[in-house]
């Protein structure tokens, strides 16, 4: 490794974890603000500012991505630690997971195809619900288009990182698991990460409703494929 290939990778690093602890400052006084939106703007200004290329950047915050895997690894932690619970629930929320994933895929559906007929983007957000690698892969087979696929599933979880739980209140929810079901199921890790930020239990039922949301997803998708494509 030479010296100017350490100094990409640090600076990348360094940029990443300092836009996200700048944007928690600001969220700390602006609660409404998500980090995640601030700490994108401003590495995505930066960069442009300073005429600095994405592959450059990437060497860097690549390390960073490294760490999702065993990010998402660890959610079983809370999961385990509420199995009990989630055992006696275990029928509701399998249903409400099913229910959830169903309704994602079929409300989309409708929109776009009332709003557009443009089938590429029609099958790129078709799996917005599911976090980013799986909405890729199901995009890639049903052959739309993955970078879009990408950007809609962020800005689902986004969506309902910011907003989910206030429209879950409105509706009348509040209890951990009616919210963390909705959470994980709609927002994926966005959403799970909201979640575990207000409480473990809350936390625990969201990240079971992401990786189950993601399985079950991924089955759905079979006969839309076997329908969709010839």
């Amino acid at each position: 490794m030479t010296f100017s290939e350490l100094l990409l990778i640090i600076t990348g690093i360094a940029a990443t974890i300092g836009a996200y602890l700048l944007a928690r400052y600001v969220q700390g006084r602006y609660p409404i603000i998500h980090p995640i939106l601030i700490s994108a703007g401003l590495l995505i200004a930066i960069i442009i500012a300073a005429d600095i290329p994405l592959e450059a950047y990437a060497v860097g915050g690549e390390w960073l991505s490294m760490l999702l895997g065993p990010a998402t690894v660890a959610l079983g932690v809370p999961i385990y630690k509420h199995r009990e619970q989630i055992a006696q629930q275990l029928k509701p929320i399998i249903i409400s997971i099913v229910c959830g994933s169903v309704i994602g895929i079929v409300s989309v559906a409708f929109m776009l195809w009332v709003l557009t007929d443009a089938q590429e983007i029609i099958l790129s957000m078709l799996p917005k619900s599911v976090s980013s690698p799986i909405s890729i892969e199901i995009t890639k087979v049903l052959q739309g288009v993955p970078e879009l696929a990408a950007v809609f599933s962020v800005c689902t979880g986004l969506f309902g990182s910011v907003f989910g739980i206030t429209i879950l209140h409105k509706f009348g929810f509040r209890d951990d698991m009616s919210i963390g079901l909705a959470m994980g199921t709609a927002a994926h890790g966005i959403g799970t990460a909201r979640c575990l930020a207000n409480s473990e239990e809350q936390g625990s039922f969201s990240g079971l409703a992401m990786g189950l949301a993601g399985v079950i997803t991924s089955i759905l998708f079979v006969p839309i494929y076997m329908w969709l494509i010839p």
